[in-house]
């Protein structure tokens, strides 16, 4: 067996995060974590959307709120649009609410985390893609 066959391949991670602060956080930890790469991040719902075409990474982290637009109509859009092969979506939120959590589910995300109290619970999840 040709030791080519044994590579794992890279996980391409796009976030969408509005705060410099947060985004750089989760850039950093993500680009810690071996076999991940960030391949983009936006900061809006329409700037995100298109990046997501174009980039098509294996995993979308968003925020509910936004510079412009909000994170659950990226998660819909994503999930309606004809990206192949679709990409696991993690909303990573200071606003944990319930109703968003239950409107995330139904627009398709894979997991709703709150970002002040499952922060670990996230890399962790995001680990398990590999």
């Amino acid at each position: 067996m040709h030791a080519a066959l044994l590579v794992k391949p890279t996980v391409r991670v796009f976030v969408v995060e509005d705060s410099a602060l947060i985004r750089r956080r989760i850039i950093d930890n993500v680009q810690s974590m071996s076999g991940f790469d960030v391949v983009g991040f936006a900061e809006s719902e329409e700037e995100a959307i298109e990046a997501i075409k174009k980039l098509r990474p294996d995993v979308v982290v968003t925020d509910i709120r936004l510079k412009e637009g909000n994170g659950i109509a990226v998660v819909r859009q994503v999930r309606a649009g004809k990206i192949t092969p679709q990409p696991k979506i993690f909303v990573l939120t200071n606003f944990a609410y319930p109703e968003y959590q239950a409107q995330c589910s139904l627009a398709g995300a894979d997991a709703f985390f709150d970002k002040s109290s499952e922060y670990d619970t996230f890399l962790t999840r995001l680990r398990q893609i590999m």
